[in-house]
């Protein structure tokens, strides 16, 4: 490895980073899962979410949930009160993520063979 390529490695670890500080919030796999059927689906709810994301256990659905509630990106909206029933929707700053989610899809079609 490259002296160049070692030292680029340690800078996205850097919390000052722009693209490090992108990762803490939507990194996860199953963060930026959610937030593709948001953007494709609309609000869903948490039964939508279990039934798109086969192999996620429900404790972690809920906990990336409420960790994207607390950074602002998604929000959860009562539809029901009896009994209480839940949506979660993109906020103003999810929704800015769409051109991220475009790119990720846009380069998933042409380099990994997948329509």
């Amino acid at each position: 490895m490259s002296s160049r390529y070692i030292f680029a490695m340690r800078k996205s670890l850097d919390p000052g980073c722009p693209v490090a500080r992108t990762l803490d919030l939507i990194g996860e796999r199953w963060t930026i899962l959610i937030l593709r059927d948001l953007f494709l689906k609309g609000p869903q709810r948490f039964q939508d979410f279990q039934n798109s994301l086969a192999g996620a256990a429900p404790n972690t659905i809920s906990a990336r949930l409420k960790l994207m509630e607390k950074q602002g990106l998604i929000e959860r909206k009562i539809y029901s009160e009896h009994p209480p029933r839940l949506e979660y929707h993109l906020t103003e700053r999810g929704k800015s993520l769409g051109p991220v989610l475009g790119a990720l899809r846009d380069w998933g079609r042409r380099h990994t063979g997948k329509g």
